[in-house]
């Protein structure tokens, strides 16, 4: 394959007209949880709903692209389905470009988003281009929809493993691992031999007396140095950081000392404590000593109690039932120290728990990692097979069989 071979034209001259004059669009409010065809809207999921309505149902001509004309998203469809209401374009391609190399095409076209403005019109104007022989196409559109099938299969295994870890939680920190009774508290059922006491029985909740400006203008220190990280609520966000502050946008080496006395130590579990970033539910547990932005709240658990098993139960408990609401809700000290916490007998039951939790926890960083593969793979090729940059006959996809375990790779 060469470029030269490919045909440079407007989106809208790559267009047919499609008739589905008479269909009815579904309201948003007339969703079923399911029927017997599939609502599809401008939202970012591919199904908002289901329809029994047989007088809204697109059955040809398929298949057909569906344009979020606010979003930007654009879906495959090759079965009948019904419109939502609202912001759909239906596009079809003219004979000489195959539907799916169309869909993907489409898809590969930078088209800066206008807030809620519609795109339609710009999208138009976009160049798209082809190859002249159909087979080619077929064969470029093949690849695509094969590595995003396996980042599908990789997002729905992820997302079962997220699932197995709340249910193994809810288990664990209402019957334990014994087999034994189970008694009433006040935060519900707990295995009998176990305690409900405050949280500041066992951990002290904290903010750092270095503030995180004064760690902004720190000068790193070379001699008795330990790492310092800044936290802030985006670092929660940062890639990596999904379980463990791995690293931050501000990271800073100051004396120990220094360290010991002004910084959270190693260990520390963090959330936000101000605005609506609450309602996310992030708890973080850190692996070195840290400084807190203003927004930053922290617990370090006491000798007396297994550091993660506090953070396993933290991730089962949602931050909204003790947050003090009003314009810009708030999480301090106050709402913390009194809350009831489950607390095993013996630090081998909690250690036992820390490690069932900790194993699902690298299960779910594993997939999320090739996941993360995966979904930089399928972006590398959408750009360049649709510049021609590469060919399929460039690429060695073996890794993307079900049979195989292994990451995907690129060889041009």
């Amino acid at each position: 394959m060469t470029v030269e071979s490919w045909v440079t034209e407007s989106v809208a001259n790559c267009l047919v007209p499609v008739s589905v004059a008479g269909k009815t669009k579904i309201q948003s409010r007339d969703y079923k949880p399911s029927g017997r065809f599939p609502v599809i809207d401008q939202g970012q999921e591919q199904i908002a709903g289901w329809t029994d309505d047989e007088s809204a149902v697109i059955e040809m001509p398929l298949p057909l692209v569906v344009f979020g004309d606010h979003t930007r998203a654009f879906k495959f469809l090759d079965a009948p389905f019904a419109r939502g209401a609202d912001g759909t374009q239906l596009l079809r391609p003219k004979p000489g470009i195959d539907p799916l190399f169309f869909f993907y095409a489409c898809r590969a076209i930078d088209l800066p988003a206008r807030g809620y403005n519609r795109h339609f019109t710009i999208l138009k104007e976009k160049a798209l281009s082809y190859p002249t022989g159909d087979d080619e196409q077929k064969t470029i559109a093949a690849v695509l929809r094969q590595t995003e099938w396996a980042l599908t299969q990789q997002s729905a295994l992820l997302e079962t493993l997220q699932e197995t870890k709340r249910a193994a939680m809810a288990r664990l920190f209402t019957h334990g691992l014994r087999g034994e009774a189970q008694k009433e508290t006040e935060i519900g059922l707990v295995p009998e031999s176990w305690s409900v006491e405050r949280l500041d029985n066992r951990a002290q909740v904290v903010s750092t007396r270095m503030p995180y400006t004064e760690l902004e203008s720190a000068v790193d220190e070379q001699v008795n140095a330990v790492r310092v990280v800044g936290i802030k609520v985006s670092d929660m966000n940062r890639a990596g950081n999904e379980t463990v502050i791995a690293e931050a946008a501000l990271e800073k080496h100051l004396d120990a000392k220094v360290a010991t006395y002004r910084c959270a130590p190693p260990g520390t579990i963090v959330f936000p404590k101000r605005g609506a970033a609450i309602a996310t539910n992030k708890k973080r547990l850190t692996e070195s000593w840290s400084v807190f932005d203003p927004n930053v709240i922290g617990v370090v658990p006491g000798s007396t109690i297994n550091a993660r098993f506090l953070f396993h139960w933290f991730q089962s408990f949602d931050l909204r039932t003790i947050t003090e609401p009003g314009p810009t809700p708030q999480l301090n000290k106050k709402h913390l120290d009194p809350l009831p916490i489950p607390v095993p007998p013996t630090t081998d039951e909690q250690e036992e728990i820390v490690a069932i939790l900790d194993a699902l926890d690298r299960k779910i960083a594993l997939h999320r990692q090739k996941r993360a593969v995966l979904e930089e793979l399928f972006q590398s090729l959408l750009h360049k097979l649709m510049t021609g940059e590469i060919a399929v006959s460039d690429l060695d996809l073996s890794a993307l069989s079900p049979a195989s375990t292994k990451h995907a790779e690129v060889t041009a």
